[in-house]
């Protein structure tokens, strides 16, 4: 287009601030069974993406796991929000649980085709068949494809680990080091018909997670989830002894471990984390080191990553100059100060340090490369409290001034 001669022009310079929120980290991907299933709306290995919330869509998830997860997810929703945005990989059952649980990895490795399938991408992941082991010796391959996979889509995922005592589910553990798995040691019991039956518990911690993004995180993945109840339970596959004030106890060595639980909340007892009802125990997920150990510290800076994402995906393609280049750094800090703000993150580093001189030399530059450095502190989880109770003088010397001015008076 040519600039007239005699006229005027409306020019918009791409050299301001520009906004992006971040992706929504509240979608499931759930990988199972169900032979009852309807084959159209469901057929084995297809991704179909749905709301919890359409009657007709989970009528047709059969009896399985897969109804049953669904179910575990939405028992956990209420309010207005009560439908979860899900995508369901139905899978084959198999001669045998070691079948199906690879049947269910292939899915996983193969996971990146399903986004562009859906139009989606699910960052909290609910396979199944991850508490089976072949023996006490052998990563779950569940387990495996969810470590070498969920990084990749910035995922994290609730899994089961062998519930039957907390021996196993320590063992079941110490096969995982990954910031993206949380394991969960100790299943649900559920009514299903007239019947109680046990099923996983991670699709309801997923549920929960959904939850609090809504509920207290503005649909934001910033959130603890810990300390809070799980709906629609009869009971658990075994009742765990936890105690608030006794470290010793099975539960708070579970924790110790790094296995998340779901405690029973009992009536008039001292240390029960609740007078009643199932509460969720865990912060943590199956990393090595306790640097981004806090599960929804993982969450949360990968919805910041995404944000970045969204943010340099407007300014790449047009030419290196200082406008730019300033107007890309003060995007990404004004997104940092908006979450500082709203106590996402503790604080970052000023937008005068991230831009630094011998990270971005003049042949780089000329390569069309320019590098940040961008601290972080994601807000910690409050997970012991501290009490120092002291005597306190200050009390006796108060008293002894009151019965010295009563004396006065009556004298």
């Amino acid at each position: 287009m040519s600039a007239p001669q005699f006229g005027m022009t409306f020019p918009r310079p791409q050299d301001e601030v520009v906004p992006a929120l971040g992706a929504d980290f509240s979608k499931a991907l759930i990988v199972e069974t169900s032979e009852d299933a309807s084959n159209t709306e469901f057929p084995v290995g297809v991704a179909k993406r749905f709301s919890t919330s359409d009657t007709a869509a989970v009528e047709a998830l059969g009896t399985g796991m897969l109804k049953s997860y669904v179910q575990g997810i939405n028992d956990q929703l209420d309010g207005l929000n009560s439908g979860a945005d899900v995508t369901v990989v139905r899978v084959a059952e198999g001669v045998d649980t070691a079948a199906t649980a690879a049947a269910i990895a292939d899915v996983l490795n193969g996971v990146s085709d399903i986004w562009s399938a859906v139009n989606a991408t699910s960052r909290i992941w609910v396979p199944g068949r991850t508490a089976w082991r072949p023996d006490m010796d052998t990563v779950n391959p569940v387990i495996a494809a969810i470590e070498a996979n969920a990084g990749k889509s910035l995922a994290v995922a609730p899994v089961d680990v062998d519930d039957t005592s907390s021996a196993n589910a320590t063992d079941a553990r110490e096969g995982m080091s990954s910031e993206r798995v949380m394991p969960i040691g100790v299943a649900a019991r559920v009514w299903e018909g007239g019947s109680v039956v046990t099923r996983p518990m991670a699709p309801r911690i997923a549920g929960l997670m959904m939850r609090v993004d809504n509920d207290e995180g503005d649909g934001k993945p910033f959130e603890p989830f810990a300390n809070r109840p799980i709906r629609g339970l009869a009971g658990l596959s075994r009742k765990i002894p936890f105690s608030l004030t006794d470290g010793s106890v099975e539960g708070q060595q579970m924790l110790a471990s790094n296995v998340a639980i779901v405690a029973e909340g009992e009536s008039g007892v001292d240390g029960a984390v609740a007078e009643g009802g199932y509460v969720f125990i865990g912060t943590d997920n199956a990393t090595t080191g306790e640097l981004w150990e806090q599960i929804h510290q993982v969450r949360g800076t990968d919805y910041i990553q995404t944000q970045f994402l969204a943010i340099t995906k407007q300014f790449l393609g047009r030419k290196i100059h200082g406008d730019k280049v300033e107007a890309w750094i003060n995007s990404l800090a004004y997104a940092l100060r908006d979450h500082q703000a709203d106590g996402n993150i503790l604080g970052y580093s000023p937008k005068t340090e991230m831009f630094k001189r011998d990270r971005n030399s003049p042949e780089s530059i000329r390569l069309g490369h320019l590098t940040l450095e961008i601290g972080i502190e994601p807000a910690p989880v409050f997970k012991v409290a501290h009490h120092e109770i002291r005597r306190w003088r200050p009390a006796v010397e108060g008293l002894v001034n009151e019965i010295i001015q009563r004396l006065a008076a009556a004298a």
